[in-house]
């Protein structure tokens, strides 16, 4: 069978126009400058203006496949391409390289304004929208009664949609795009338009087409709540790349990871004596993500304004549950105190150690039996992403933490 929306190899760029004045103008040099006119008779001279194009790419090779009947759940920070991907797939806006196949009409739901014509009505959008998407003037009519019901507009049917509020201009948009049956529903944060009980019979509506009516959702949102409540899939973007994508409970959690993306533990940077000053856990490209192909490294920071004899500095590894699964500790040597008051270590944390999953770590600066400076504990989360070992075909399974290579006897 093949996918409702296939999706290859997908980039888009842009273009940024920057407008750069050689100088800034006050209005004293204005007015400076008409004077000096006035009396010398020679014209100032205008200030240059020059402009120069930057090159942005919203998309860099996208690609995935969507079966018929998934709910999709498309997440990543503010930028990272999740409404540039749903406007390639609506249609509103062709990829710089790539193609897209869908199978089906497709309804669309992306920002206030978009989809009805202002100078219509309720009533005549319904219709146009209808036509729009293919249905007869008869299949329009047989929906018609439940869109103006679930958009509670009744009143205001007649009344050209310029003079609609955005939450009412939201709820009927919505009830058009989910009631004229489209094959894929493509739906961004424009919801969180609406008031809290409009939410949640929106998305009863979206659970119910996709799950009954054998629908395709695609859903955007930044409440991870609804995201998990309705979508069985998940795509992470992140500047523009897909970085996680699959079951909706394992892109979430890598989600939450690279928004917890904890750098500093202080963000003052300034803490007493022999305190640890900054920690983080992350990959060469500075996010909180890792695969058996890469050592985990554990910078830390000590505050260290002179040489201290004794300090040590301890590193734990907690599992998901906050069970330890290691201690470590490192004598401070003579030779680590620097000039600049600062000692640096990294832990490097053996990459075929862990099994997948998340991990935080307790980190703490003491001299054992006498002194403890800094004890942090659950911090810097990160996740284990096993593609390589013999256990990661029991991806959710409880099979433990560690990655050993047991030796069987006979």
């Amino acid at each position: 069978m093949s996918p409702i929306i296939k999706v290859e190899n997908i980039y888009k760029r842009f273009s940024i126009d920057h407008l750069e004045q050689e100088r800034y103008t006050a209005l004293r040099d204005v007015v400076s400058r008409k004077v000096k006119k006035i009396f010398t008779f020679s014209s100032a001279k205008s200030t240059k203006t020059t402009s120069s194009k930057e090159e942005f790419w919203a998309l860099s090779d996208v690609d995935f496949e969507v079966e018929a009947g998934d709910r999709i759940g498309i997440v990543g920070r503010n930028g990272a391409g999740k409404s540039t991907l749903l406007k390639i797939l609506s249609r509103i806006t062709e990829p710089t390289k790539g193609r897209i196949s869908l199978h089906g009409r497709v309804a669309s739901l992306l920002e206030v304004g978009t989809g009805f014509h202002p100078e219509l009505t309720g009533r005549e959008n319904i219709f146009l929208n209808g036509a729009i998407l293919g249905m007869s003037r008869v299949e329009i009519r047989k929906k018609f009664d439940e869109i103006v019901d679930f958009a509670e507009i009744e009143k205001f049917l007649d009344t050209p949609v310029k003079r609609y509020s955005s939450g009412m201009y939201v709820r009927l948009a919505f009830a058009v795009a989910a009631h004229l049956e489209p094959e894929i529903l493509i739906v961004d944060e424009v919801l969180a338009v609406g008031d809290s009980e409009f939410q949640k019979k929106c998305m009863g509506k979206m659970d119910e087409v996709s799950k009954e009516g054998g629908r395709t959702v695609l859903f955007v949102s930044h409440n991870m709540g609804a995201v998990a409540q309705l979508c069985n899939k998940g795509i992470l973007l992140h500047k523009g790349a897909i970085r996680t994508k699959g079951k909706i409970n394992e892109v979430l959690e890598s989600y939450t990871l690279l928004e917890q993306n904890l750098v500093e533990v202080y963000e003052n940077g300034n803490p007493g004596d022999f305190q640890i000053s900054g920690v983080k856990v992350l990959n060469k490209d500075g996010d909180p993500l890792f695969s058996h192909s890469e050592k985990v490294p554990v910078e830390v920071k000590i505050n260290a304004p002179h040489k201290l004899s004794g300090l040590r500095l301890g590193v734990a590894l907690n599992d998901k549950w906050k069970r330890k699964v290691f201690t470590t500790q490192y004598i401070v040597q003579e030779t680590d105190f620097s000039a600049g008051g600062v000692v640096k270590k990294v832990l490097l944390i053996p990459c075929n150690l862990l099994l997948s999953g998340s991990y935080s770590i307790d980190v703490a600066s003491f001299i054992p039996n006498s002194m403890t400076y800094t004890y942090l504990r659950d911090i810097c989360p990160f996740k284990m992403q096993d593609f390589e070992s013999d256990l990661s075909i029991y991806e959710g399974a409880d099979v433990g933490v560690l990655n050993i290579d047991c030796e069987w006897v006979s």
